[in-house]
């Protein structure tokens, strides 16, 4: 056992007298009181040792000593697994955005260039620039030689 703590330990001579002592149900309900079949429920002995500080010492924790380090790097280790989450989250949602935004320019522009080139959109483009240019009224046919 460390050095440090020998100075802590309490022996059974320095401990305290219980302020109440233990009485058998029996004798409770001769005083007046109800025991466990009488209807008032009494509380367990370790519930009781708590509440009175009996329970929590230096010697439990010096005895489950391991238990209690697990338990911190657990919880340190679910703190950081949260933060972990929530940074990604933010990460989804701002990329979320982004890709909402993409998507409503890229249907503007796609409507913008579905307008140009329209046919009479073009028309109207090669009449202002003055090229010269005009649209066929008939379809193009094919010419073809016959080498008999």
């Amino acid at each position: 056992m460390p050095g440090f703590l020998n100075k802590y330990k309490i022996t059974k001579s320095e401990r305290k007298p219980d302020p109440k002592p233990k009485i058998s149900p029996e004798v409770n309900a001769s005083k007046g009181e109800k025991g466990p079949k009488g209807g008032k429920k009494s509380q367990p002995e370790w519930m009781q040792e708590l509440r009175e500080g009996r329970s929590i010492s230096l010697e439990l924790f010096r005895k489950n000593a391991w238990l209690v380090i697990l338990m911190m790097v657990t919880m340190i280790a679910l703190m950081g697994l949260r933060y972990k989450t929530k940074t990604r989250m933010r990460e989804i949602n701002r990329l979320n955005n982004q890709l909402i935004e993409a998507r409503s320019e890229m249907l503007m522009e796609k409507a913008e260039y579905m307008s140009l080139v329209r046919e009479s959109e073009m028309e109207r483009l090669v009449n202002e620039k003055g090229l010269g240019l005009s649209f066929q009224e008939q379809p193009p046919y094919r010419v073809s030689l016959d080498s008999d």
